[in-house]
């Protein structure tokens, strides 16, 4: 017997390749999915030996997670509940759909992930490797083991099993769209976050820095004129955004599963470009496709979070969102500070700001008729209604 097993190298499914092998009496298959997250993959590829994988494998996805999934979180503005832009929630389709192709390989069914019962990701993993593989048989370690995160730090030392350090304090996820903290102290929403669970927002740097991103069809192109890959902005706004501070987010959280959960993150260049481009959004829309879009956003960030990433409506609002943005070229200036960013200026062929128009010293002005004739007809449902219900 054959387990695939999605492996992260943290506690849950390190403990779980021991677990699977003695349990199943099987031979594990683990697979490591590179998607920016700052593993040292040889490492991780060793414990995972130790631990009792019969075979490896690391696939480097940074590229593709990119190209199919972050691009459509920048197009569609993906910000759960106003302010997590989904990173875990993005790469966990991604990662089943390499675990699977691995399981195809190696000629077995049998799939296996370290998703807890009370977590999000046992909706998301479970739901994206039946969407590739119907006829997968998922098998979920730590929902069935009855341990407690500290007796797999236990389970694991009287197996001479190497854990991550941080594996007993925090349950850590990282790629390269963010960082999620979980855990310890962190579980209580009224205690401040210790600055030791902070990694890529460590302030090492004073002061405030000036950006320009400049956008094409929704897509960012450029930094202060430099054109990059969409990788490698999302690389140098980390960077220059988490050396300020920015970009924490402490959020109780709606979880899929029923009940609220205290969230911390680390996403500064998902803030950085979702801001610019929500901005860019607003100078080309007219005020009608604005805020049909709000509202697409929210179903969308909405589905991804909660795992339905190949319901078709969200790929039915994809294309819509594409459609939209081939407007959404121009450039957007920011100004990251420890506290926050804030929008300094806007630019578009396609807006619709016309300063002859706007501008209050010579910009065009309406009739004293047409300013009152525009009143009256404006509000009349209002009045009418109040006047037939009130008097």
């Amino acid at each position: 017997m054959k387990i695939v097993l999605a492996y992260s190298g943290g506690l849950d499914t390190t403990v779980s390749i021991r677990w699977l092998k003695e349990k199943y009496n099987a031979d594990v298959i683990t697979v490591s999915v590179d998607v920016g997250q700052k593993d040292d993959f040889k490492k991780l590829e060793e414990r995972a030996y130790v631990a009792g994988s019969s075979k490896h494998y690391t696939i480097d996805a940074k590229k593709e997670f990119v190209e199919k999934y972050v691009l459509y979180d920048i197009i569609m503005n993906g910000l759960y509940e106003d302010v997590y832009p989904l990173s875990t929630a993005l790469a966990r389709p991604l990662i089943a759909e390499k675990v699977v192709e691995v399981a195809k390989k190696e000629n077995t069914e049998y799939i296996a992930h370290g998703s807890t019962s009370k977590g999000n990701d046992q909706v998301r993993f479970d739901l994206a490797i039946q969407a590739n593989m119907p006829n997968a048989k998922i098998i979920t370690p730590a929902r069935s083991w009855n341990m407690t995160r500290e007796d797999e730090v236990k389970f694991a030392k009287e197996h001479g099993i190497p854990i991550k350090e941080e594996s007993s304090k925090y349950s850590i996820d990282e790629n390269l769209w963010g960082r999620s903290i979980e855990g310890d102290i962190i579980d209580n929403p009224f205690t401040e976050v210790p600055e030791d669970a902070f990694e890529i927002t460590k302030k090492i740097k004073d002061g405030k820095e000036k950006i320009i991103i400049s956008f094409e069809k929704g897509v960012p192109v450029k930094i202060n004129g430099k054109k990059m890959d969409l990788l490698d902005i999302i690389y140098t706004l980390t960077q220059i955004a988490g050396n300020l501070g920015f970009g924490r987010v402490d959020h109780l959280e709606n979880r899929v599963v029923g009940f609220k959960s205290r969230e911390i993150y680390e996403v500064p260049a998902a803030l950085c470009i979702i801001s610019a481009h929500k901005d860019l959004e607003k100078t080309v829309y007219t005020p009608l496709e604005l805020r049909f879009k709000k509202n697409l956003d929210q179903t969308w960030s909405d589905l991804v979070y909660e795992g339905l990433w190949y319901e078709p409506l969200k790929e039915t609002i994809e294309k819509t969102g594409l459609q939209m943005n081939e407007w959404i070229t121009g450039d957007v200036e920011l100004e990251i500070y420890g506290d926050g960013i804030r929008i300094l200026g806007r630019n578009s062929p396609y807006s619709s700001y016309s300063d002859k128009v706007a501008s209050y010293n010579k910009g065009w002005y309406p009739t004293e008729e047409m300013a009152k004739g525009f009143i009256e007809i404006w509000g009349m449902h209002s009045l009418l209604a109040r006047k037939v219900r009130y008097g």
